[in-house]
């Protein structure tokens, strides 16, 4: 099925980034009032005529993280009371992406619950980068396309002197990714055996499967939080003698004081994406790289109806 006119509209959570995925696409953002009353009801009002458009609405998971999704499912109800072709919701950090199974008795799969509301609310498709865990692709009862952020930190990582790097996994759960970035780059991995005890987010390092003594260690992840697994890794690194470890993950969710324990820690770099606003955390020790063009090109691709697949091998 055709659509009409391609337009991209903001949430209020990263409004550069999706200033430089319409500069990428040669449009510009469409137009929207946002207003929050003093009962803290938020209303939406959409100010472009999108009858029968491709229509996709960008919104990040950034602080107020619950206000930002309340805000893009009323978004997109008021796009599809205002007849638009097709909504698609992209959605750069997935809401609750850890909340994706029932590890614990009596809690939310949360991850499902904001599939569903997306899905309530009138997206007809989703657009997303590095879920959590591949599962959460399943959780949706519409298409769903998963970007992935690798390729732009192996773009980065080429440039580097990688002749004495192993790339390392914090976590068995991370073997698949790591390996990913292993292969383009054609480096060895080591895998760090990290146990994590209840909901503190402090996780500990107890072995490690691997060479890395007097290696230039590079410690890859889906995201960065609280900091403490990159900060547990390192220490754990540098006790059983890496020359260096630097680190690298696509969502800089970076919560608390996590850019000040990684800036101040003996971490060589700290290489992000900028799935998440981070212009006003970034430190000298932070290399960010955008993703907005390959967000920007998956757009045109759907739009035009051309495969996304395709984005994998660049």
């Amino acid at each position: 099925m055709r659509y009409g006119t391609l337009k991209v509209f903001s949430g209020s959570s990263h409004q550069a980034f999706v200033n430089s995925i319409c500069a990428n696409l040669g449009i510009s953002p469409g137009g929207r009032e946002i207003v929050k009353f003093s009962n803290e009801n938020i209303m939406v009002r959409i100010l472009d005529n999108v009858r029968g458009d491709d229509v996709f609405v960008v919104q990040t998971t950034f602080t107020p993280v619950n206000e930002n999704i309340l805000e893009m499912l009323i978004m997109i109800d008021a796009l599809k009371h205002a007849s638009a072709g097709r909504v698609t919701a992209v959605l750069p950090y997935f809401p609750y992406a850890r909340s994706d199974k029932k590890d614990q008795p009596r809690i939310s799969i949360a991850a499902r619950l904001m599939a569903d509301l997306l899905e309530a609310a009138g997206a007809d498709r989703i657009l997303t980068m590095n879920l959590h865990s591949p599962q959460i692709q399943g959780f949706f009862r519409m298409p769903s396309d998963q970007l992935i952020g690798a390729p732009v930190i192996v773009d980065y990582l080429r440039h580097k002197n990688l002749k004495n790097a192993v790339l390392v996994a914090g976590d068995v759960g991370e073997i698949k990714d790591v390996a990913g970035y292993a292969n383009r780059l054609d480096l060895q991995i080591a895998i760090i055996d990290k146990r994590r005890y209840g909901n503190d987010e402090r996780p500990k390092a107890k072995h490690i499967i691997g060479d890395v003594e007097g290696k230039d260690c590079i410690l890859v992840d889906d995201e960065i939080a609280s900091g403490r697994t990159m900060l547990e890794a390192l220490d754990f690194l540098i006790a059983r003698g890496a020359a260096s470890v630097s680190c690298a993950a696509i969502h800089p969710v970076l919560t608390g004081d996590a850019v000040q324990r990684l800036t101040e820690s003996a971490m060589r770099e700290v290489v992000v994406g900028d799935t998440i606003p981070v212009e006003h955390k970034r430190t000298d020790k932070m290399k960010v790289l955008t993703m907005a063009p390959r967000f920007a090109e998956a757009i045109k691709r759907i739009h035009l109806g051309q495969s996304i697949s395709e984005l994998f091998k660049k």
